[in-house]
């Protein structure tokens, strides 16, 4: 008996609008949108960041409204071909306790990060992966310091590879290794350089410790909170971390 041919691909019929189902993503941010509706900033898993306006979602015994809650994983589905999408559907997964106090605004300085330096549609799997374990952490770790700590420099670390601006930090610049009793210093556009006067340096063993996500040293944190703040300074540039400024404040207090 011969073959059967081959079942031609269906061709999408004219006009046809894209439609994106089952769409594991968290809510970075919303905003109010006319009278009824919202704008929704979403990270999604193999979309990236995704705006999708959320149509009368404040209308009393919306159905919509109680899925749409940040910091928790939400299967979406929206349709549209435009660079704002329309949602279509909401479900919420659960299974992440509510942020509050400390580990809530560590959540808004993630956000931040994201909304400030991903750019629209640009899918990072593995980056989602690191946000879902970012908040999963942040949600066990309580208002204890030492314990958000080093999520927020994993995940900062993690973002900094996924936009290939991630340092060599076992090694200078040109490839000469780090010798273990000297002290360096760090250019973003450069990485490990040898120790000025007045700058400010690094041990090599944090260097290599953070290279390695290994957080787990309180001296190795302190130098990986300085060494990510002068990483992330070109990338930001004239745009401010209000999260990280509150952060520094609640400290100070």
């Amino acid at each position: 008996m011969a073959d059967k041919p081959a079942r031609k691909p269906r061709r999408k019929p004219a006009g046809e609008v894209p439609r994106i189902d089952a769409q594991p993503a968290f809510i970075l941010h919303q905003y109010a949108y006319r009278e009824t509706s919202r704008l929704l900033d979403v990270f999604s898993r193999d979309h990236g960041r995704v705006m999708i306006v959320a149509r009368g979602v404040q209308r009393p015994g919306s159905q919509l409204r109680g899925s749409l809650l940040a910091f928790q994983p939400i299967l979406l589905a929206w349709f549209g071909a435009g660079e704002v999408k329309t949602l279509h559907a909401a479900e919420w997964q659960g299974g992440l306790p509510q942020l509050s106090g400390l580990p809530l605004l560590c959540g808004f300085y993630l956000n931040e990060l994201l909304m400030k330096l991903m750019p629209r549609e640009d899918a990072h799997p593995a980056l989602f992966g690191a946000y879902f374990d970012a908040i999963r952490q942040l949600g066990h770790a309580g208002n204890d310091k030492a314990a958000v700590e080093p999520v927020l420099r994993t995940f900062e670390l993690s973002l900094l590879r996924v936009l290939g601006y991630a340092p060599a930090l076992g090694c200078l610049a040109d490839s000469t290794p780090l010798q273990p009793t000297w002290r360096y210093g760090f250019e973003p556009s450069l990485g490990v350089v040898p120790a000025r006067d007045g700058a400010t340096q690094f041990d090599a063993a944090a260097l290599l410790a953070i290279e390695a996500g290994n957080f787990a040293d309180e001296r190795v944190l302190a130098q990986a909170k300085l060494l990510m703040r002068l990483a992330f300074a070109p990338l930001l540039a004239d745009a401010p971390l209000h999260t990280r400024q509150l952060l520094i404040d609640l400290q100070t207090l």
